[in-house]
């Protein structure tokens, strides 16, 4: 009973969140999935975990690029660049990341997600793990 309780709620969540929650709800997830594989890096399923996290990751990046890159968006032409820049940025540092990884390099990738969500959120940017 109780489980069907929760995922009623969380449809209608997903049904009344805005885009600006719904991204910033994305790239804390992001974020959240980096900091278990650095926590876990010693784990015996570590590739696998920060495989997905890094696709994962890299699915919001390219999502973000596309969007921008519309001709309809309204966003102003200096935040659809700097979104670009930073999304390029993202995926240069994953691709890095799958070919030699170490936790150190997730730390920029988590930083960017937590302050874009946090921005989004228009809140300061506090811990989420």
């Amino acid at each position: 009973m109780q489980s069907n309780a929760v995922k009623t709620y969380q449809n209608v969540l997903k049904e009344t969140m805005s885009g600006r929650e719904t991204e910033a709800r994305v790239l804390t997830q992001g974020a959240l999935k980096l900091i278990d594989c650095q926590k876990n890096w010693d784990a015996p399923d570590r590739n696998v975990r920060l495989d997905e996290a890094l696709k994962y990751n890299q699915r919001i990046w390219s999502i973000f690029q596309v969007e921008v890159s519309k001709a309809d968006n309204p966003l102003p032409a200096n935040i659809k660049n700097n979104v670009i820049l930073l999304s390029r940025f993202v995926d240069r540092r994953i691709f890095e990341t799958m070919a030699f990884p170490t936790p150190e390099k997730l730390d920029i990738i988590i930083r960017i997600n937590k302050n874009i969500a946090a921005g989004l959120r228009g809140s300061p940017s506090g811990p989420i793990d």
